[in-house]
């Protein structure tokens, strides 16, 4: 099972090569989930209550519905892109983004998506790099 995996994951199209100046503006963090609802305007989003070291909580909405309850996110440590700019998506304002992995080229209905965070326990706000 692992190596036919490996082998699908080896045929996701493959994005730019980007700089390594560019890479490193970006702020990876271990967020603690505080709350998750969904979201009251979209069937594929979840909305996310995150406490990211800061002090004041941080809201992510993700579009992990389908395969995620807010009950499993709950308490659990995750990572976030912390410094993408604030946008507004059905109505919400999601200031971050959450890390997944899932196998895209797969149909809706049979794509796994597994999100991101640390195998180990760390405060929240710890840097990813």
């Amino acid at each position: 099972m692992a190596e036919a995996a490996e082998a699908t994951a080896a045929e996701t199209p493959k994005k730019a090569m980007i700089a390594f100046e560019d890479f490193v503006k970006i702020d990876l963090r271990v967020a603690k989930v505080i709350s998750a609802e969904a979201h009251p305007n979209a069937d594929r989003l979840l909305k996310l209550q995150v406490d990211d070291g800061s002090g004041t909580p941080r809201q992510i909405c993700a579009g992990i519905r389908e395969q995620y309850t807010p009950e499993e996110l709950i308490g659990r440590h995750i990572v976030i892109v912390a410094n993408l700019a604030p946008r507004t998506i059905r109505g919400e304002e999601s200031r971050g983004m959450l890390l997944a992995a899932s196998d895209a080229q797969k149909g809706a209905d049979e794509r796994q998506v597994v999100v991101l965070g640390p195998s180990e326990a760390i405060a929240a706000g710890s840097v990813v790099s």
